[in-house]
C-alpha cells in the first residue's frame, strides 16, 4: 500500500483525498492548517489528518516525511515553495496549485533528487495539455491550439452570476494577469478580459469568452504558430470585472485612507469572496472545448474535444472539484502504476506524449462520470 499525502484540504484537495482513499492501493493523509477543513475530511472515511501550517517549509517537510506520493493542492501563492520543499524531500508529486513562478526552475533539483513532479495536473491547465501532447504524437505538425474553459454556478445570481469553484484569490489572477497567446509564431500580450466573444454551447446556451493567461507551459513546450486559451463566463460578467479593475479595485499597492493605508485588493477580496463562496449544496458545472488543428500526411486535420460536467448530487461534490481533483488523482494512479517514468518537472503535455498516459487519465475520469467526447472536423 502506497502512502499519499495531500497538502491542502480545501474543496479540491478533499475531493482528491476521498477519491484516492477509495482505492485499496493507497493510504491517504491530508495536511492543512484549518481544523475545520480537517474535521470535514475526517467524516468522509478512512483518511488520516495532520494539522500543519503549510506556509512553513519545516511543516511541509514533516507532513511528507513518510509519503510515497505527494499532492500539492495549496493556493497558488504558496505553490512554488511548497513544491520545492516536497522535491527537496525526494518525494514524487502531482501538483494543482497553478503557481505563477516558472516551474522549470525546479527541474534540475527534481532530476538530482530522482523525483517525478507533474505540474498543472488539473482540468485546465491539465487535460487540455494532455490532449495536445497526445495529438502531437498523432499528427506530423500541430498548427493551432485553442482551449475554452469555465466553471460556473448552475443558478445565476445577481450581480456577478459567479461562484468560485477553487481559491477565489486565484480567480482574481484571471482578471488581472496579462494574457499571453501565440499568433503567427509570436507571443502576444494583451490585458486579461480582452477580445471578448459570444459562443454557443449545446445544453448550456451562450457564454462569453475572454483572453486569460492559461497557456502557461504551452507557450514554450509546444511548437505551434497559433495557441490561445480563453475563460468562459455568463454574458455580462466581463464588463463588471473590467469596471472593477480599471477603477483600481484590484490594485495591490496600498492607498491612503485617513490615517491608514489600505490595499484596494484586500478590501475587494473582503467584499467579493463572501459573495463568490460556494455554499453546501450550491450546484455548478464545468465546460471545456479543446480545438487542435494540424497536418497528417499532407492533409489538414482538426480535432475537437468537449467536456460538460455537472455537480454530483449523490456525493455533494462540485464539478470543479471533480474535474480538477479526479484528474490529479488519476495522475497519482498513473505514477503508481509506473506508466510515466520521466524524472524532473513535467507539465501535462509531456505526459500526453507518453504512450498510454492520456488514455489512462481519460478512462480513469470516465469511470467517475467525467466524460470527454471527441470528433474529427
Amino acid at each position: 500500500m502506497k502512502h499519499v499525502v495531500v497538502l491542502g484540504g480545501g474543496r479540491v484537495g478533499a475531493a482528491i483525498a476521498i477519491d484516492l482513499a477509495k482505492d485499496a492501493a493507497f493510504k491517504v493523509t491530508v495536511a492543512d492548517a484549518s481544523e475545520a477543513a480537517l474535521a470535514r475530511i475526517r467524516t468522509t472515511g478512512a483518511i488520516a489528518t495532520q494539522r500543519r501550517d503549510l506556509s512553513k517549509a519545516s511543516e511541509v517537510s514533516a507532513a511528507v516525511a513518510e509519503a510515497d506520493f505527494v499532492v500539492g493542492a495549496v493556493p497558488g501563492f504558496m505553490g512554488f515553495n511548497t513544491l520545492k520543499t516536497v522535491i527537496e524531500a525526494g518525494k514524487n508529486a502531482v501538483d494543482i496549485s497553478f503557481f505563477e513562478e516558472d516551474p522549470f526552475k525546479l527541474d534540475e533539483l527534481a532530476k538530482a533528487k530522482g523525483v517525478t513532479a507533474l505540474m498543472d495536473f488539473g482540468v485546465a491547465p491539465g487535460c487540455d495539455n494532455l490532449i495536445l501532447g497526445y495529438l502531437e504524437t498523432q499528427l506530423d505538425r500541430v498548427t493551432r491550439f485553442e482551449c475554452l474553459v469555465g466553471g460556473l454556478p448552475t443558478v445565476r445570481t445577481w450581480p456577478y452570476e459567479y461562484k468560485a469553484g477553487f481559491s477565489p484569490i486565484d480567480v482574481l489572477e484571471e482578471y488581472t494577469r496579462p494574457a499571453r497567446y501565440v499568433a503567427h509564431g509570436k507571443v502576444i500580450t494583451l490585458p486579461a478580459l480582452s477580445e471578448p466573444e459570444m459562443i454557443d454551447f449545446p445544453g448550456i446556451g451562450t457564454l462569453e469568452a475572454f483572453n486569460s493567461d492559461g497557456l502557461r507551459s504551452l507557450l514554450h513546450t509546444v511548437d505551434a504558430p497559433f495557441k490561445k486559451e480563453k475563460t468562459l463566463r455568463y454574458p455580462g460578467h466581463i464588463e463588471k470585472m473590467h469596471v472593477l479593475r480599471e477603477t483600481g479595485f484590484f490594485r495591490k499597492d496600498p492607498i491612503a485612507f485617513g490615517d491608514a493605508r489600505v490595499s484596494p485588493l484586500e478590501l475587494t477580496t473582503k467584499l467579493l469572496f463572501p459573495m463568490w463562496q460556494m455554499e453546501e449544496g450550491d450546484e455548478d458545472f464545468t465546460i471545456m472545448r479543446v480545438i487542435v488543428e494540424g497536418e497528417k500526411n499532407g492533409a489538414k486535420r482538426s480535432f475537437v474535444y468537449d467536456l460538460l460536467d455537472r455537480y454530483d448530487r449523490t456525493t455533494k461534490t462540485t464539478s470543479m472539484a471533480r474535474t480538477t481533483g479526479y484528474t490529479c488523482a488519476a495522475g497519482v494512479r498513473m505514477l503508481a502504476a509506473g506508466l510515466y517514468p520521466r524524472k524532473g518537472i513535467s507539465p501535462p503535455e509531456y505526459v500526453g506524449r507518453e504512450a498510454g498516459c492520456w488514455e489512462f487519465v481519460r478512462n480513469d475520469l470516465a469511470e467517475r462520470g467525467v466524460v470527454f467526447t471527441d470528433r474529427l472536423d
